[in-house]
């Protein structure tokens, strides 16, 4: 009977680790993962949005776009994708549209509102 307790917690443990699929990050930690390279900055707002303003070397790529099949935009499904919207919400829904496709190392720092460290146009 302790046995099978112990699988059954190491087994929820485990899926409970993989239920998000993706990491969420402070804007802080995106920063810091940008300045050290090899890394995909990706911007799922509206093309109005990120005109308006985006980060430095973002990537657009709408979340209304990103179905089940793997965008173009994104060929290497082992990059390192920092995921960033408007607020926070659709890069989460972005993230976890990624995951499922099979990407392995996707980051969501939320949105930009929340960016100290500048935007371009």
């Amino acid at each position: 009977m302790r046995k099978f307790g112990l699988m059954v917690l190491l087994t929820l443990g485990l899926a409970s680790c993989s239920a998000s699929g993706y990491h969420k990050i402070s804007a802080e930690k995106a920063k810091s993962m940008m300045d050290e390279g090899s890394v995909i900055i990706l911007d799922v707002r509206t093309l109005e949005e990120y005109n308006e303003g985006h980060i430095l070397g973002a990537l657009l790529l709408p979340n209304e776009s990103i179905g089940s099949t793997q965008p173009s935009l994104l060929p290497d499904k082992d990059a390192v994708i920092l995921v960033y919207c408007r607020s926070g919400n659709r890069s989460k829904q972005a993230s976890d549209k990624l995951v499922k496709m099979g990407y392995t190392k996707v980051y969501d720092f939320g949105g930009i509102i929340d960016w100290p460290y500048g935007v371009t146009q």
